[in-house]
């Protein structure tokens, strides 16, 4: 590995990889695993199905956005959960970056599609990881049992192909659409992505600030 990457392995605000719970989620998920590819497979997955996708979990409070109180949370909508996943690889010594792009969901339910106000969510959450030479983009959002309840493919990662989210379901309807890449971060771009949040999304904003509860397990597919 050159000297560039190695840029990617401090911690930093958001991905706080010396904190204590960072590091034990580390050594529980990598286990005895030296490799880098089966190592970031590892923590992919920890990720991915250790801590549930909750898209009500859209606090926008600075400390909130934490790798370490991520941990705590155990839920986390799509941000987070990136930010967790590139904190535990560059810990494990995975150089990582944070990756944002805006996509269009046809696949949602009726209440966050108001919520949201409409079907295109801003600063959707990935990582990109740097692997036997070269960036392999993972994206570990949503977890295995959402992931059934929704009938939707879940996101595989083997650490050599981008893992990327799936333009159809199972049902073979339409699903997620990438409209915006916003390119990579080394760290959370906290004041940029809060401030679009509250110009395009005030209302999801708004019901986390009132403190009501979300409920999304419970919700119905909505589909255009």
């Amino acid at each position: 590995m050159n000297d560039e990457p190695q840029r990617w392995l401090r911690p930093t605000e958001f991905l706080d990889h010396q904190s204590a719970p960072v590091r034990h989620f580390i050594e529980q998920a990598v286990a005895d695993a030296s490799d880098p590819v089966e190592r970031a497979v590892r923590l992919y997955y920890a990720v991915r199905d250790g801590i549930r996708y909750d898209p009500y979990r859209f606090d926008m409070e600075r400390d909130n956005f934490v790798a370490s109180h991520t941990l705590r949370e155990g839920a986390a909508y799509c941000v987070p959960k990136a930010v967790l996943l590139a904190a535990a690889a560059r810990g494990a010594g995975i150089p990582a970056r944070l990756g944002f792009a805006d996509v269009r969901n046809h696949l949602t339910t009726e209440r966050l599609r108001r919520l949201v106000g409409g079907d295109l969510y801003r600063w959707h959450g990935y990582v990109a990881l740097y692997l036997e030479g070269r960036w392999v983009k993972a994206t570990p959002a949503f977890n295995i049992e959402m992931c059934q309840r929704f009938e939707v493919k879940p996101l595989e990662f083997d650490g050599r192909s981008d893992s990327l989210l799936h333009p159809y379901n199972a049902r073979d309807e339409r699903h997620m659409e990438y409209v915006t890449d916003r390119g990579l971060f080394d760290d959370l771009p906290y004041d940029e992505l809060t401030r679009d949040m509250e110009e395009h999304h005030p209302r999801l904003v708004e019901m986390v600030r009132a403190a009501r509860d979300g409920s999304f397990d419970k919700e119905k597919v909505f589909s255009q």
